[in-house]
């Protein structure tokens, strides 16, 4: 997606740890009209399948998935970091180590939102070592649901989250990857 790699040229940045930065567009500040074009973009990899329902995960993935599920049709369910007063008791989990935190953690959908032999897609902003999309699977086996494919906006091709996920035969459609962070620069696959 060239309008995304120019994004990411123009206003992203690398950080030690391979870290890339792209809060100015995609997960702080958000360009709206990226957005509605990488919404545009899911819908058009993932229209051949029977969508239901759009999971994401807390925080960053949700702006993503909001956006896609208005070309889908279909509501988006977002899986909770925090524990609240206001969150049903009775809840799928699942977990996950999170790099840039430096920690593992639960999240947590309410039962009330999945449903056995619905079909969803999952949409997230980043996918590295696949952390967050296996504790997002794990939600979704809970429910007796079916995960019927994984979107991401940047996926790191030099972590093994994506390689992982397709070897297990999992659909995972990445509208980049990036296979280097090396000296500052960003390569492109």
């Amino acid at each position: 997606m060239d309008l995304l790699k120019e994004k990411i040229l123009s206003e992203g940045h690398v950080r030690e740890g391979n870290i890339l930065k792209v809060d100015r567009f995609l997960n702080h500040q958000l360009d709206i009209r990226l957005l509605n074009e990488l919404g545009k973009e899911f819908h058009r990899r993932f229209s051949h399948l029977p969508v239901d329902k759009i999971l994401t995960a807390e925080v960053s993935g949700i702006a993503i998935a909001a956006i896609a599920a208005q070309y889908f049709q279909v509501p988006v369910v977002f899986a909770k970091k925090l524990e609240s007063k206001n969150l049903d008791p009775d809840t799928y989990e699942g977990e996950v180590y999170s790099y840039t935190k430096g920690k593992t953690y639960k999240i947590r959908v309410s039962k009330q939102y999945l449903s056995p032999g619905e079909n969803i897609l999952v949409l997230d902003d980043f996918l590295a070592n696949g952390e967050a999309m296996k504790g997002l699977i794990e939600i979704i086996q809970g429910a007796k649901a079916h995960f019927i494919g994984a979107g991401v906006v940047i996926e790191k091709g030099f972590q093994n989250g994506g390689r992982e996920l397709r070897d297990q035969g999992h659909l995972v459609e990445s509208l980049v990857i990036i296979d280097s962070l090396e000296n500052n620069e960003i390569t492109f696959r």
